[in-house]
């Protein structure tokens, strides 16, 4: 096999791998610590990829764009493995979880990370609905693995509504196929992207119109957009806290990106619909239900799950809008969001085991009874409600002046949604890490590094972005029209 394709190779052969080998393993110790080491070394398969990139093959290929996706993936990835030994072991000791259980959530951890690689890296849009499937099956499995009678409950709705969403991205895809094939053929080639986007401008635009409405539907069920959403929240709930980072902070990027490339495919015809309204309208949605829905949580996962609702929006609503200034704050945004929610699950899922509770009404002066994961939570949400000098007040800040320079009635729109939003999280912080200590308090077996490594990024992105970063984020908002 020529060198040049091994770093492309190896972000799949290695997870496909290691989740064998983790099914096989009965010692948690050294599980834990394979999985860590596995997703260290996709990380940096994904890293030379920046500077080693195959040619596009038929069924995979890298480009700008997914090379953004495909390091934040990997990256969080690591570190959250890093934070998920630790939680694990706890889960273990107070016997939520059995050996054979964790056999089987190594298995899985690395089967999802297979299945999210796949899909940033297929060169095939049926390869890449597989992938999307694949990861949703994934986390179904994972999100039942207490198997509580809540658990179950979730994991079987988040079954049903990804299956209804993802029926109709398989139907969307089938429509694009339908529209390429006059064009470019039968076969393989007329699902191979990198033939669609040659040849996009000449697809039929009445195909291209009814396929991306599908798409959007299927594809914005698992982006968690509203009213698309409703598997969302107890899927983060019920499941382990490491996979409620991993889907917050990863699978629904995973499904933007299948929606970002479909959406390239109707900027390049110039008789096709402009997608850009249909995700404007629906990111905004999302984000001002979401941000009322806030007040109304009791339960601190369940809360920042309708966080990562907002967040997704405020993307979709980047994207939706476009231009050179909004594609870059939607890239921007996405990654600090992935960067901090995932800092904020890992706090949680610390505080959560400390407590004994996820209720926030048994939590308070968290501050007091637990500094480091208090502070630590404060400073996410600081971070996540767009506060200055952190990086996402910086791709805010881009959003909300592009969108008032274009369209102002929007953009109030949005400063509402986002002012709603920040009410709330501030309210509910307010009554979890100050006032008078409430509830049980035991010490909490953390592994603080990941959280507070993820922090770091976020205020050093708000501070400085390296040339070769911006460079590289101008790039993809080129590409993405």
């Amino acid at each position: 096999m020529n060198l040049s394709f091994e770093p492309l190779t190896a972000v799949l052969v290695i997870p496909a791998v290691t989740a064998a080998v983790l099914a096989l393993l009965p010692s948690y110790w050294v599980a834990a610590r394979l999985n860590v080491l596995a997703t260290f070394v996709t990380l940096i398969a994904a890293v030379l990829l920046l500077f080693d990139r195959p040619p596009p093959g038929g069924y995979l290929f890298v480009d700008d764009l997914n090379n953004a996706f495909i390091v934040l993936t990997t990256f969080v990835a690591f570190t959250t493995s890093v934070f998920s030994a630790s939680y694990i072991a706890h889960e273990l000791e107070i016997g939520r979880l059995t050996p054979n259980h964790l056999r089987f959530y190594h298995a899985m951890y690395q089967t999802l990370m297979f299945a999210m690689n796949l899909g940033l890296i297929a060169n095939n849009i049926g390869l890449m609905w597989v992938a999307v499937e694949l990861a949703t099956l994934t986390t179904v499995l994972m999100v039942g693995i207490y198997r509580t009678h809540e658990a179950l409950e979730a994991a079987w709705k988040y079954f049903i509504l990804g299956s209804v969403g993802i029926a109709l991205a398989l139907f969307g895809t089938i429509l694009v196929y339908m529209a390429a094939r006059p064009v470019i053929g039968e076969g393989a080639d007329a699902m191979v992207w990198t033939m669609l986007i040659k040849n996009a401008s000449s697809f039929s635009p009445e195909l291209l119109n009814v396929a991306f409405v599908f798409l959007l539907l299927g594809y914005g069920t698992k982006v968690g957009l509203a009213p698309l959403h409703a598997w969302l929240p107890d899927a983060h709930a019920e499941g382990p806290t490491p996979i409620s980072a991993v889907l917050s902070g990863l699978l629904l990027n995973v499904a933007l990106y299948a929606l970002l490339r479909f959406k390239m495919l109707l900027a390049v015809n110039p008789a096709a619909l402009a997608s850009g309204p249909l995700m404007v309208t629906m990111g905004l949605v999302s984000v001002v239900f979401a941000a009322f829905m806030l007040y109304r949580r009791r339960d601190i996962k369940r809360m920042f799950a309708y966080s990562s609702i907002e967040h997704m929006g405020i993307i979709v609503f980047a994207f939706g809008m476009g231009g050179p200034i909004a594609n870059f704050a939607g890239l921007l945004h996405m990654t600090m969001h992935s960067l901090t929610k995932s800092a904020i699950f890992f706090a949680v899922g610390h505080i959560a085991q400390a407590k004994g509770t996820q209720k926030i009404a048994d939590m308070g002066g968290l501050t007091e009874t637990n500094p480091v994961l208090g502070w630590g939570l404060v400073l996410g949400v600081v971070a996540i409600a767009g506060l200055p000098p952190l990086g996402i007040f910086m791709s805010e800040f881009l959003l909300v002046s592009s969108t008032f320079a274009r369209q102002p009635l929007l953009g109030i729109l949005l400063v509402a949604g986002l002012l709603i939003g920040f009410g709330a999280l501030f309210l509910r912080l307010n009554s979890i890490a100050f006032g008078e200590p409430r509830g049980a308090s035991a010490e909490a077996k953390a592994s603080y590094v990941p959280m507070f490594t993820h922090l770091a990024l976020v205020l050093a992105a708000g501070v400085y972005l390296p040339p070769q970063m911006v460079t590289w984020f101008q790039n993809v908002a080129k590409l993405l029209g």
